[in-house]
């Protein structure tokens, strides 16, 4: 089994990526943020990741094997829904899926999440499209650290560290300083005594 050790970011790399590639590995979004693990390739090949700390693997990155090969990364097609509106009816069905810290794919004219009947239902009141399709999941990524909203759902590979995952860092659609349009009770009791 050939080992990779090191990855080359489509971000830093050239359009020529997929070109220069020798072969391709499919993985669903719950699948591409790791450290260690088996990984099989389209051509059939096994591949042993062996990453300095847990990475993202983004659509486009490209796998450096210990042999010379490069594995580009593609994002499989799994299950999502599609959450179609308007302008603005889009940007405000958009702050509610970012409020719950769920993963968007953002694009002209709708949203894209995980499948979930509580949040599509939420959805479809506020007036949203929502139907289920099969395609790959590219989510927008964070601002912060390594840049991964994370949802719930981690799959376990058997062949996975389980020690390779970092702790999450949930991403939170607003900053902390409580500039809102309404007050926060935060349980936090000042007793001001005045003195003559």
């Amino acid at each position: 089994m050939t080992i990779a050790k090191a990855l080359n970011p489509a971000r830093a790399t050239s359009l020529e990526t997929a070109a220069a590639s020798d072969d391709e590995i499919r993985l669903a979004y719950a699948d591409r943020y790791r450290r260690r693990g088996r990984l099989v390739t389209e051509a059939g090949a096994a591949v042993l990741l062996d990453l300095a700390e847990a990475t993202e693997l983004r659509e486009g990155d490209a796998l450096l094997l210990e042999d010379g090969r490069r594995i580009l990364i593609r994002a499989a097609p799994e299950p999502l829904a599609e959450v179609r509106a308007e302008g603005r009816a889009l940007a405000r069905l958009a702050w509610h899926v970012g409020n719950r810290h769920t993963p968007a794919q953002v694009e002209d004219g709708r949203l894209l999440i995980q499948r979930d009947h509580v949040l599509e239902d939420m959805l479809a009141q506020l007036g949203a499209e929502v139907r289920h399709v099969e395609e790959p999941f590219t989510p927008e990524g964070g601002a912060y650290g390594h840049g991964r909203t994370h949802g719930h759902s981690h799959s376990h590979d058997p062949h996975e560290d389980p020690n390779a995952h970092i702790p999450h860092r949930h991403e939170h659609g607003h900053g902390h300083d409580h500039a809102h349009d309404h007050d926060h009770a935060h349980g936090h009791h000042h007793h001001h005594h005045h003195h003559d």
